[in-house]
């Protein structure tokens, strides 16, 4: 086994373990939410179970970067309207904040992660690129998100290593035989086109 290889499997099961825990926090942090709490209470539960989602997230981008990295990644793919994709995205980090407009195609992706991923993507546009508002255009199986600032395209394409969202997006895309690229002032994700 590669050096590799033998840091991808660690990272697996450090993603594995780290779950069973995590689930744990996340749980009674739902269960504090039935109790009476007073403002401020429900605030912190409210934080408390916010970052376990966080890092549920993070957790489920490592293994899958890992999985690549270890060539272990073996998709269930199912077809997915682009469109939806690109609204879940926008759903996620919030409707004023992602513009959503165009015309969707089936495209052949693993739904969940494929969707983590583009919200990824867009959240990395956004804060690198210090934007209130960002655009994605679909066309099939094309997303583009723009406007793509200059600080925000080396980390956006996985090119500068300052967030694992984006780098792991990347991966993904790649590793499902789509591609993205930078022009001008925007991202141009391609997705592989369903049946």
């Amino acid at each position: 086994m590669t050096d590799l290889a033998r840091f991808a499997r660690l990272t697996s099961l450090a993603c594995h373990d780290l779950r069973t825990p995590l689930a744990t926090v996340y749980g009674f942090a739902r269960s504090l939410r039935r109790l009476e709490l007073d403002e401020t209470q429900e605030r912190y539960v409210e934080m408390i179970e916010a970052a376990s989602e966080q890092l549920g997230d993070l957790l489920e981008e490592l293994a899958l970067v890992a999985r690549i990295e270890a060539g272990r990644f073996d998709p269930v793919l199912a077809e997915v309207d682009s469109l939806a994709l690109a609204r879940g995205a926008a759903e996620a980090l919030g409707e004023e904040r992602v513009e959503v407009a165009g015309e969707g195609a089936p495209v052949s992706v693993p739904e969940e992660s494929t969707r983590r991923a583009l919200t990824q993507l867009v959240r990395a546009a956004l804060r690198h690129g210090g934007l209130d508002r960002v655009r994605i255009d679909v066309r099939g199986a094309e997303l583009t998100v723009s406007p793509l600032t200059r600080s925000a395209r080396p980390v956006v394409l996985g090119e500068e290593l300052r967030e694992l969202g984006p780098a792991a997006a990347v991966a993904l895309v790649a590793a499902l035989g789509g591609s993205l690229v930078a022009p001008d002032e925007r991202l141009v994700v391609r997705l592989p086109e369903g049946a």
